[in-house]
């Protein structure tokens, strides 16, 4: 460091860690709002990917979740095993089966989103106008950053 340079911009470094303490405070309220309790949030992610984007081989989900395909193996056999998920021969290539969502599985995803969402606006119903406003601002900002 020369001995005219300030250093980091502590405020931004403040601003930034504050940030990423109460979005993950945020995140982990939200994610203890689910359909089954014991499912973890790895399984979660698994129905809601397959709900969102449609039936996956057992690759392309391992790559979408950044996990192992034994990992994403694991899982999976889990979420069969639960009714959740079935596993299908691919059409094109034997060696591959391809996942899908079940009814029940659609029931767990619909039923975490119905309950993540009542938590979130009871928790806005609490904040004023101009409160509920900036977080609606700040949505919108958050959203553009995740999205770099």
């Amino acid at each position: 460091m020369r001995a005219n340079d300030p250093g980091p911009d502590t405020t931004l470094t403040s601003a930034a860690s504050e940030l990423r303490m109460a979005t993950f405070r945020l995140a982990r309220r939200l994610r203890a709002q689910r359909a089954v309790d014991s499912m973890s949030d790895g399984q979660f992610a698994v129905l809601a990917a397959l709900t969102i984007h449609g039936e996956h081989t057992l690759g392309q989900l391992a790559e979408r979740e950044r996990v192992t395909a034994p990992s994403m193996n694991r899982t999976v056999s889990l979420l069969e095993d639960a009714g959740y998920v079935t596993r299908t021969p691919h059409e094109d290539d034997r060696r591959k089966v391809t996942i899908a969502l079940t009814d029940a599985g659609r029931t767990v995803v619909d039923e975490t989103v119905r309950r993540r969402d009542a938590w979130l606006e009871e928790a806005l119903d609490g904040l004023t106008p101009a409160e509920r406003q900036t977080l609606a601002a700040a949505a919108e900002i958050m959203r553009k950053v995740a999205e770099r």
